[in-house]
């Protein structure tokens, strides 16, 4: 067993794990680590804890120190450096004429990098752009292009929901969302309907998988043959929550409605299945 703590470099991201050194530490203090990137400060998002040698990756990087108030201005005067770092990038940008739109500044704690995180259609060739930036700030710079889903996490506003983005509210990290997951689900495949203010589906289609997928194991899909107290039919359509089916039964005339019974009430004969097809693909990739 090692004893570790838990330490965020951003409001919600992910948990580092590091060696407090001896040190008993709560949730919220604040802490100087090394990192990968050099030194930083971070906040204890989990205190210190007990868990077993395998579930550590690497050995783990000690604490340096315990904030103090001095290390805190620091950061302050950093927030502060970003800013006037970033209309200096933007300006640049434009004189290089460079299509790409920038999200985010960042010092490192110790001052030797820069790292100007934004977002572009395709390649962009900033070699010019590093080149300017590094002689005005002297210092390492890092251009880092990420994704339309880091911006909005980035970022933050609000979803369709009305409520905060997930990603910028809770989230740590991303989980992967597919278009079967909306299928399965029965929800329109409207892109409006299943896609976020980033244009990607939805992180919150995750969230209720597990009891669908669950669900779906015991409950006929559509296009399913089963056997009802009236006789045989297809399932024409389910509802999930409800365990219900409406089925078109063999017997009946063209003309008349399905019927609608309980899961209970039928015997699966031949089950249907869930498949995105190629037109939807073709339609919806760019979700995912």
């Amino acid at each position: 067993m090692a004893e570790v703590i838990g330490v965020r470099f951003k409001e919600v991201g992910k948990i580092y794990y590091f060696d407090p050194k001896n040190n008993k530490l709560k949730a919220g203090d604040k802490v100087i680590v090394e990192t990968a990137r050099g030194l930083e400060c971070g906040e204890v998002a989990m205190a210190n804890k007990q868990i077993p040698d395998e579930e550590l990756a690497h050995p783990l990087k000690p604490l340096i120190r315990v904030a103090t108030e001095k290390d805190l201005n620091h950061v302050e005067e950093n927030r502060l450096k970003e800013r006037d770092a970033r209309k200096v990038c933007e300006q640049k940008i434009a004189a290089h004429g460079l299509k790409m739109k920038l999200v985010n500044v960042e010092y490192t704690f110790d001052n030797s990098k820069i790292i100007f995180y934004f977002t572009a259609d395709g390649r962009v060739d900033f070699r010019a752009l590093v080149k300017d930036l590094a002689s005005v700030f002297r210092t390492r710079i890092e251009l880092r292009q990420i994704g339309v889903r880091d911006e909005a996490k980035m970022l933050g506003g609000l979803g369709i929901c009305g409520r905060p983005f997930c990603c910028n509210g809770f989230m740590g990290e991303f989980q992967p969302v597919s278009i079967k997951m909306a299928k399965e689900q029965g929800l329109s495949l409207s892109p409006v309907k299943i896609s976020g203010t980033c244009g990607r589906l939805m992180c919150c289609l995750k969230y209720e998988q597990e009891a669908y997928t669950d669900l779906l194991r015991h409950t006929p899909k559509v296009g399913a043959i089963v056997n009802t107290p009236e006789g045989r039919g297809l399932v024409v359509e389910n509802n999930l929550i409800a365990r219900t089916l409406k089925v078109k039964l063999d017997s009946a005339p063209e003309d008349v409605a399905p019927k609608t019974f309980t899961v209970r009430q039928c015997k699966l004969v031949r089950d249907g299945y869930i498949k995105v097809n190629k037109k939807e693909l073709e339609q919806l990739g760019n979700l995912e």
